[in-house]
């Protein structure tokens, strides 16, 4: 009934395609006359133009000039909007066909693949080009990864893939080079490994050696229970668990919200920080109470806390090292965990038979090269070579006839041996215990450990005795913790054996034969020699002067005396 009836009222006129203009402001903001006009207007149109409410541009002349300019840019606008959803649209079907495509041909394209692209050894070109290129810039290890996955495929069914003219050994020796570069190890250390393992195994060794072996604590049952530390350290924050069934105090620590190193609990003794592979020995020495025990290589005094529990301060236990350093942290530990059957010295294991012997039980923790806790001393990885391996192998052979001489085979309860160390190389575990029984009077027995891999009998050209198939050996991939060497023995004989009775109780431990520049032969005799020149020269010389000689000898001796 108002004015407005007549604009509301929707047109009969249908709405043109529109085209294109151009608006022109002023300096002022208005819009400039003939700015926006239609180019229909050129062509002599005279078709009038609809808004989107249906009116006429009749009646637009109630509209503000910037108004007017809005409402015709708009429809450009939609038409634009239109026109890019419409190619979006085609695109997208376009890629679905596409992928359409692929996903049926994809089948077919991965059997080409695996039947043209199979691995081909780089030529001795190729591999000098790399090691040039490895001097100025780092080595592309996604490539190198590859190569060696496509090599252990090769090597897992030779006969089939290889290629024509090459041999095992070239693939082999391409295989042991790349995965020194991809995990950055020696080459020494990295043949040793190859040696040990499996291909398929050595990988899993390596890979276990790049990730941190899992938290672990021993309860120190002197002083509290394990289910007690457990809902202690719960309520303080710390997500932990049982560490297996076959240890009754271990605890595996995933986080903690508190420092493991420094709760009321630890400073109070109710724990002992300790890997899990540390719990193995004292399992498979299982000693008794009022036994007399030595550990001794002790440093920093786990293993040694944990016999004094298992004794319940009961008995005694020498705890020995020869660094003085070290000793420091085994005194605190022992205070802290509340240890009182210890006594703590500082004395060379090789002397030890002379120092004190008699002992029912011997720990001996070796020192080694240390090639099972690689996750810990990623050093160990470069650091090590053939000399360190037989410096260990020699010194390890001296402390372990010094452990069999230290303990007495007449023991009611005992005359058990020990001997483990924290490496994986044969000529540090299965060479030296090979060695231990053809020089003493011990045979080797079952460890008691339900678990772990048997020791070798023989590897590559040696032979060992068929008893150190009871012997245990634990690795990093398989078991989750360090990697570990344990062989328990037992002494049948205080006697040392007739060939070795000029030797004293642990002198001689020779390198193994087979490697060059190891064995000292001993000098000639000498006095001998120098007995017969001077009879020769006696013959030689005169009756007078031989006559003067020995009665200026005869002279000087009272002087000598």
């Amino acid at each position: 009934s108002d004015g407005n009836a007549k604009w509301l009222a929707p047109a009969k006129a249908k709405k043109p395609q529109p085209k294109r203009n151009h608006v022109e402001l002023s300096s002022d903001g208005e819009v400039e006359e003939g700015s926006w006009e239609m180019e229909e207007d050129e062509d002599g149109s005279s078709e009038e133009m609809v808004d989107d409410y249906g009116a006429s541009s009749s009646d637009e002349e109630e509209l503000l000039p910037i108004e007017k300019a809005a409402l015709k840019q708009k429809p450009d606008k939609e038409a634009l909007s239109e026109d890019d959803s419409e190619e979006e649209e085609e695109a997208e079907e376009a890629g679905k066909q596409k992928m359409g495509q692929k996903e049926e041909e994809g089948p077919d394209l991965q059997l080409n693949l695996d039947i043209d692209e199979q691995f081909k050894l780089p030529t001795s070109e190729e591999i000098e080009k790399e090691d040039i290129l490895f001097i100025s810039e780092p080595p592309d290890l996604h490539v190198i990864h590859q190569r060696i996955q496509g090599n252990m495929e090769v090597l897992q069914d030779f006969g089939v893939k290889r290629e024509e003219g090459r041999s095992r050994q070239e693939y082999l020796a391409l295989l042991r080079r790349d995965m020194a570069a991809y995990y950055s190890y020696s080459d020494f250390l990295l043949a040793k490994l190859m040696d040990i393992f499996p291909l398929p195994e050595l990988v899993n060794f390596l890979e276990a050696n790049e990730v941190p072996r899992p938290v672990t604590i021993r309860t120190n049952t002197l002083k509290t229970r394990r289910r007690d530390l457990a809902q202690a350290l719960i309520n303080r924050g710390v997500n932990l668990d049982p560490l297996g069934k076959w240890s009754k105090t271990g605890l595996v620590i995933y986080d903690s919200t508190v420092p493991i190193g420094a709760t009321p609990e630890y400073l109070a003794g109710h724990y002992m920080l300790q890997g899990a592979s540390s719990l193995l020995p004292v399992m498979a020495l299982a000693p008794q109470e009022n036994e007399r025990i030595l550990d001794m290589c002790c440093a920093p005094g786990g293993k040694t806390s944990y016999i004094a529990q298992l004794m319940k301060n009961t008995g005694m236990i020498l705890a020995n090292d020869s660094s003085a350093e070290r000793l420091r942290s085994v005194v605190g530990n022992l205070h802290r965990l509340g240890v009182t059957n210890a006594v703590v010295s500082n004395c060379d294991g090789r002397q030890f038979p002379k120092v004190l012997g008699g002992f029912d039980r011997v720990l001996l923790d070796a020192p080694c090269s240390g090639t099972g806790v690689i996750s810990k001393d990623p050093a160990v990885k470069t650091n090590k070579d053939e000399m360190d391996i037989l410096r260990c192998a020699h010194l390890q052979k001296e402390l372990i006839l010094s452990a069999i001489d230290s303990v007495n085979a007449a023991s009611e309860t005992g005359g058990y041996i020990v001997y483990c160390t924290c490496s994986i190389m044969v000529e540090e575990n299965e060479w030296v215990v090979d060695y231990a029984l053809k020089k003493r009077n011990v045979r080797l027995v079952a460890t008691g450990l339900d678990f772990g891999k048997e020791g070798f009998t023989r590897f590559k050209d040696r032979r060992f005795h068929p008893s150190l198939k009871s012997t245990r050996r634990f690795y990093p991939h398989t078991h989750n913790m360090d990697g570990f060497f344990i062989a328990k023995l037992k002494k049948f004989s205080n006697a040392i054996p007739q060939a070795q009775k000029d030797e004293g109780p642990a002198v001689e431990a020779a390198a193994p034969p087979t490697v060059p520049n190891t064995v000292i032969s001993e000098p000639p005799p000498k006095k001998k020699k120098r007995e017969g020149s001077k009879a020769e020269e006696e013959q030689k010389l005169p009756q007078p002067a031989l006559k003067k000689k020995r009665s200026l000898q005869a002279q000087r001796r009272p002087l000598k005396a």
